[in-house]
Protein backbone atom coordinates (compact mmCIF):
# COMPACT_ATOMS: atom_id res chain seq x y z
CA UNK A 1 0.00 0.00 0.00
CA UNK A 2 1.58 3.39 -1.37
CA UNK A 3 1.36 5.93 1.74
CA UNK A 4 1.04 9.70 1.17
CA UNK A 5 4.53 10.36 2.10
CA UNK A 6 5.92 7.61 -0.30
CA UNK A 7 7.23 9.53 -3.28
CA UNK A 8 9.00 6.50 -4.67
CA UNK A 9 8.18 2.88 -4.52
CA UNK A 10 9.30 -0.68 -5.96
CA UNK A 11 7.65 -3.58 -5.05
CA UNK A 12 8.76 -6.93 -5.89
CA UNK A 13 11.12 -5.34 -8.83
CA UNK A 14 13.23 -8.22 -11.22
CA UNK A 15 15.20 -7.09 -14.23
CA UNK A 16 16.85 -9.24 -16.81
CA UNK A 17 18.39 -8.46 -19.43
CA UNK A 18 18.95 -10.63 -21.96
CA UNK A 19 17.54 -14.09 -23.00
CA UNK A 20 18.08 -17.59 -22.32
CA UNK A 21 22.09 -19.28 -20.96
CA UNK A 22 23.20 -15.43 -21.78
CA UNK A 23 20.58 -13.87 -19.41
CA UNK A 24 22.01 -12.05 -16.57
CA UNK A 25 19.62 -10.90 -13.69
CA UNK A 26 20.03 -7.35 -12.39
CA UNK A 27 17.91 -6.91 -9.60
CA UNK A 28 15.34 -9.87 -8.28
CA UNK A 29 12.33 -9.07 -6.24
CA UNK A 30 13.53 -6.10 -4.83
CA UNK A 31 10.87 -3.97 -3.11
CA UNK A 32 12.30 -0.26 -1.68
CA UNK A 33 10.71 3.21 -0.84
CA UNK A 34 11.70 7.21 -0.94
CA UNK A 35 9.57 9.02 0.65
CA UNK A 36 9.26 12.51 1.19
CA UNK A 37 11.90 14.54 3.56
CA UNK A 38 14.50 11.51 3.01
CA UNK A 39 17.79 10.79 1.40
CA UNK A 40 18.14 7.25 1.07
CA UNK A 41 21.79 5.53 0.24
CA UNK A 42 22.32 2.60 -2.07
CA UNK A 43 25.39 1.00 -1.53
CA UNK A 44 26.58 -2.43 -3.00
CA UNK A 45 30.26 -3.60 -4.92
CA UNK A 46 30.26 -3.18 -8.20
CA UNK A 47 27.78 -5.12 -10.77
CA UNK A 48 25.31 -5.02 -7.65
CA UNK A 49 22.14 -3.59 -9.73
CA UNK A 50 22.53 0.02 -7.84
CA UNK A 51 22.72 2.00 -11.55
CA UNK A 52 19.94 -0.46 -12.56
CA UNK A 53 17.76 0.26 -9.22
CA UNK A 54 18.41 3.93 -10.65
CA UNK A 55 17.36 3.58 -14.27
CA UNK A 56 14.38 1.98 -12.99
CA UNK A 57 12.97 4.25 -10.64
CA UNK A 58 13.84 6.90 -13.11
CA UNK A 59 11.68 5.64 -15.65
CA UNK A 60 14.43 4.88 -18.06
CA UNK A 61 13.94 1.34 -18.40
CA UNK A 62 11.54 -1.16 -17.65
CA UNK A 63 11.35 -3.76 -14.70
CA UNK A 64 10.94 -7.70 -16.40
CA UNK A 65 8.63 -8.02 -12.85
CA UNK A 66 6.94 -5.82 -10.71
CA UNK A 67 6.27 -1.90 -10.22
CA UNK A 68 7.84 1.01 -10.02
CA UNK A 69 5.38 4.10 -8.61
CA UNK A 70 6.17 7.97 -8.51
CA UNK A 71 4.05 9.71 -6.33
CA UNK A 72 1.54 6.67 -6.79
CA UNK A 73 1.31 6.75 -10.54
CA UNK A 74 2.66 3.27 -11.82
CA UNK A 75 5.27 4.19 -14.42
CA UNK A 76 4.62 0.83 -16.57
CA UNK A 77 0.90 2.01 -16.99
CA UNK A 78 1.76 5.83 -18.25
CA UNK A 79 2.20 6.74 -21.99
CA UNK A 80 5.58 7.21 -23.20
CA UNK A 81 4.28 11.22 -23.60
CA UNK A 82 2.89 11.05 -19.97
CA UNK A 83 6.40 9.60 -18.60
CA UNK A 84 8.28 12.04 -19.90
CA UNK A 85 6.69 14.90 -18.80
CA UNK A 86 7.11 13.37 -15.37
CA UNK A 87 10.79 12.78 -15.66
CA UNK A 88 11.17 16.68 -16.89
CA UNK A 89 8.69 17.95 -13.90
CA UNK A 90 9.02 15.31 -11.08
CA UNK A 91 12.25 13.47 -11.48
CA UNK A 92 15.56 14.79 -11.19
CA UNK A 93 18.66 12.25 -12.37
CA UNK A 94 22.35 12.98 -12.03
CA UNK A 95 24.39 10.73 -14.50
CA UNK A 96 27.43 9.68 -14.10
CA UNK A 97 28.78 10.97 -17.62
CA UNK A 98 27.08 14.10 -16.93
CA UNK A 99 24.48 13.63 -20.31
CA UNK A 100 24.74 17.67 -21.29
CA UNK A 101 24.06 18.91 -24.79
CA UNK A 102 27.66 20.28 -26.00
CA UNK A 103 25.85 22.55 -28.35
CA UNK A 104 24.37 24.48 -25.12
CA UNK A 105 25.59 26.89 -22.63
CA UNK A 106 25.01 25.51 -18.56
CA UNK A 107 21.99 27.80 -18.50
CA UNK A 108 20.29 26.45 -21.23
CA UNK A 109 21.56 22.79 -20.29
CA UNK A 110 20.08 23.60 -16.88
CA UNK A 111 16.84 25.45 -18.02
CA UNK A 112 15.79 22.46 -20.86
CA UNK A 113 13.73 20.81 -18.94
CA UNK A 114 11.74 23.54 -18.00
CA UNK A 115 11.32 24.92 -21.18
CA UNK A 116 10.35 21.61 -22.73
CA UNK A 117 7.21 21.76 -20.00
CA UNK A 118 6.51 24.84 -21.46
CA UNK A 119 8.44 28.13 -19.14
CA UNK A 120 8.75 30.94 -20.49
CA UNK A 121 12.61 31.14 -21.28
CA UNK A 122 13.58 33.96 -18.97
CA UNK A 123 11.80 32.26 -16.33
CA UNK A 124 13.30 29.39 -16.96
CA UNK A 125 16.68 30.52 -17.73
CA UNK A 126 16.68 32.42 -14.54
CA UNK A 127 15.82 29.50 -12.22
CA UNK A 128 18.69 27.85 -14.22
CA UNK A 129 20.85 30.54 -13.10
CA UNK A 130 19.48 30.34 -9.50
CA UNK A 131 20.35 26.14 -9.62
CA UNK A 132 23.64 27.19 -10.87
CA UNK A 133 24.50 29.73 -8.57
CA UNK A 134 23.42 26.77 -5.68
CA UNK A 135 25.90 24.14 -6.98
CA UNK A 136 28.86 27.27 -7.31
CA UNK A 137 29.33 27.80 -10.79
CA UNK A 138 26.37 30.82 -11.16
CA UNK A 139 29.86 32.62 -13.33
CA UNK A 140 29.72 29.66 -15.56
CA UNK A 141 26.79 30.08 -16.55
CA UNK A 142 27.23 31.25 -20.08
CA UNK A 143 30.08 28.60 -21.29
CA UNK A 144 29.54 25.36 -23.11
CA UNK A 145 30.20 21.65 -21.64
CA UNK A 146 33.60 21.79 -23.86
CA UNK A 147 34.66 25.18 -21.95
CA UNK A 148 34.18 23.69 -18.41
CA UNK A 149 36.48 20.60 -16.69
CA UNK A 150 34.90 17.47 -15.39
CA UNK A 151 33.70 18.87 -12.00
CA UNK A 152 31.95 21.69 -13.54
CA UNK A 153 30.34 20.14 -16.04
CA UNK A 154 29.24 17.06 -13.12
CA UNK A 155 28.13 20.71 -11.39
CA UNK A 156 26.13 22.00 -14.68
CA UNK A 157 24.14 18.43 -14.29
CA UNK A 158 23.53 18.56 -10.76
CA UNK A 159 22.06 22.06 -11.27
CA UNK A 160 19.48 20.19 -13.80
CA UNK A 161 18.54 17.30 -11.95
CA UNK A 162 17.39 19.91 -8.79
CA UNK A 163 16.28 22.57 -11.02
CA UNK A 164 12.28 23.40 -10.05
CA UNK A 165 10.17 21.71 -8.15
CA UNK A 166 11.66 18.13 -8.26
CA UNK A 167 9.70 15.67 -5.80
CA UNK A 168 12.09 12.58 -6.56
CA UNK A 169 16.80 13.22 -7.16
CA UNK A 170 18.13 10.22 -8.00
CA UNK A 171 22.04 10.99 -8.18
CA UNK A 172 24.95 8.04 -9.35
CA UNK A 173 27.88 8.18 -8.07
CA UNK A 174 27.37 12.19 -7.76
CA UNK A 175 30.56 13.26 -6.49
CA UNK A 176 32.66 10.93 -8.56
CA UNK A 177 34.22 14.18 -10.67
CA UNK A 178 34.40 16.31 -7.71
CA UNK A 179 36.86 17.48 -4.87
CA UNK A 180 36.68 16.33 -1.47
CA UNK A 181 35.18 19.87 -0.55
CA UNK A 182 32.92 20.48 -3.97
CA UNK A 183 31.74 16.74 -3.16
CA UNK A 184 30.50 18.15 0.46
CA UNK A 185 28.96 20.88 -1.17
CA UNK A 186 26.63 19.24 -3.48
CA UNK A 187 25.86 16.50 -1.19
CA UNK A 188 24.88 19.45 1.18
CA UNK A 189 22.54 20.44 -1.21
CA UNK A 190 21.37 16.91 -2.17
CA UNK A 191 20.59 17.05 1.90
CA UNK A 192 18.86 20.46 2.29
CA UNK A 193 16.57 19.76 -1.00
CA UNK A 194 15.26 16.77 0.88
CA UNK A 195 14.78 18.19 4.11
CA UNK A 196 12.88 20.59 1.77
CA UNK A 197 10.56 17.70 1.12
CA UNK A 198 11.73 16.15 -2.04
CA UNK A 199 12.78 12.23 -1.91
CA UNK A 200 16.56 11.41 -2.56
CA UNK A 201 18.36 8.06 -3.65
CA UNK A 202 22.15 8.51 -3.59
CA UNK A 203 24.04 5.87 -5.22
CA UNK A 204 27.74 5.60 -3.60
CA UNK A 205 30.58 3.66 -2.59
CA UNK A 206 31.74 5.65 -0.34
CA UNK A 207 30.90 5.46 3.38
CA UNK A 208 31.26 8.86 4.27
CA UNK A 209 28.91 9.69 1.80
CA UNK A 210 26.45 7.22 2.82
CA UNK A 211 26.43 9.17 6.27
CA UNK A 212 24.36 12.05 4.53
CA UNK A 213 21.46 9.84 4.49
CA UNK A 214 18.65 8.97 6.54
CA UNK A 215 18.63 5.28 5.64
CA UNK A 216 21.03 3.07 3.95
CA UNK A 217 19.92 0.16 1.48
CA UNK A 218 22.73 -2.50 0.89
CA UNK A 219 22.64 -4.23 -2.39
CA UNK A 220 24.94 -7.60 -3.54
CA UNK A 221 23.95 -9.76 -6.51
CA UNK A 222 20.86 -7.95 -7.61
CA UNK A 223 19.21 -8.41 -3.81
CA UNK A 224 18.71 -5.97 -0.58
CA UNK A 225 21.04 -7.79 1.83
CA UNK A 226 20.45 -4.96 4.34
CA UNK A 227 19.38 -2.07 5.48
CA UNK A 228 20.24 0.35 8.48
CA UNK A 229 19.93 3.94 9.41
CA UNK A 230 22.75 5.88 9.03
CA UNK A 231 24.76 5.55 12.89
CA UNK A 232 25.76 2.10 11.62
CA UNK A 233 27.85 4.22 8.56
CA UNK A 234 29.06 6.54 10.68
CA UNK A 235 31.01 4.44 12.97
CA UNK A 236 32.75 3.63 9.77
CA UNK A 237 33.79 7.37 8.60
CA UNK A 238 37.68 7.92 9.84
CA UNK A 239 37.86 9.99 12.95
CA UNK A 240 36.73 13.62 12.83
CA UNK A 241 34.67 13.39 9.97
CA UNK A 242 31.15 14.39 10.13
CA UNK A 243 28.22 14.25 8.12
Amino acid sequence: MTRSTDVLQLTGVTRVHGEGATAVRALHSVSFIASAGELVAVMGPSGSGKSTLLTLAGGLDTPTEGTVAVEGRDLGSLRQAELARMRRTSIGYVFQDFNLIPALTAAENVAMPLELDGARTRKARDAARTALEEVGIGDLADRFPDQMSGGQQQRVAIARAVVGERRLILADEPTGALDTETGEEILRLLRARCDAGAAGVLVTHEARHAAWADRVVFLRDGVVVDETGSSPVDALLEPGLTR
